[in-house]
């Protein structure tokens, strides 16, 4: 990879995790994200990704750009990112004792090329009650994550029973499928 990569992603987990390639980056983060209505959640999640690292192309032709979104789904409805405490806890109990989907898409541009993919993981979670996914939520830490969870806090660890997938697609980036994207451009 000859180029510099631009990470279109203001996420502080696909910083993380990117981070562990030990490859130069830098963020900078698309300003839209948008999918035209209706799509299915893979086709959804591929459009958004798409969206965010063409945007930031456009502005940085002569680097390697990859975009990320990540989304939840649950008995075939997506669960974005909750917009107060108390959907958060509605969201977690809706996930509790039951099997659900984690769908990221990535997107990769550079100069002339474009491509990208989808990575799933079923993730199972233990039952739990109200005033343990009510306590998670006041942490504030589930608002900024779609699911209203993070598998590397505290509620991956007493509430996840199982994975089926890639831990790093749960938490936001499918690193081992974008570091083979990655030797493609």
């Amino acid at each position: 990879m000859a180029m510099p990569l631009l990470l279109a992603s203001a996420s502080p987990r696909r910083k993380e995790i990117l981070t562990l390639l030990d490859i130069p980056f830098e963020v900078c983060p698309a300003v839209r994200e948008s999918a035209p209505a209706g799509l299915p959640p893979a086709e959804r999640v591929q459009a958004l990704a798409r969206c965010k690292a063409e945007e930031v192309a456009a502005a940085h032709p002569n680097r390697l750009v990859v975009g990320a979104d990540t989304m939840v789904v649950l008995d075939g409805r997506a669960l974005g990112k909750p917009r107060d405490e108390a959907e958060a806890v509605e969201m977690l109990l809706s996930l509790q004792g039951k099997t659900h989907v984690v769908m990221t898409g990535v997107w990769v541009c550079s100069p002339g090329k474009c491509g990208g993919f989808v990575d799933a993981a079923e993730v199972t979670f233990y039952p739990m009650t109200r005033e343990e996914a009510a306590a998670y939520a006041a942490t504030g830490e589930p608002l900024d994550k779609a699911g209203a969870y993070g598998i590397q806090e505290w509620i991956g660890c007493v509430a996840v029973e199982s994975i089926h997938g890639s831990f790093y697609n749960v938490m936001g980036l499918p690193v081992h499928q974008l570091y083979k994207e990655l030797s493609l451009f």
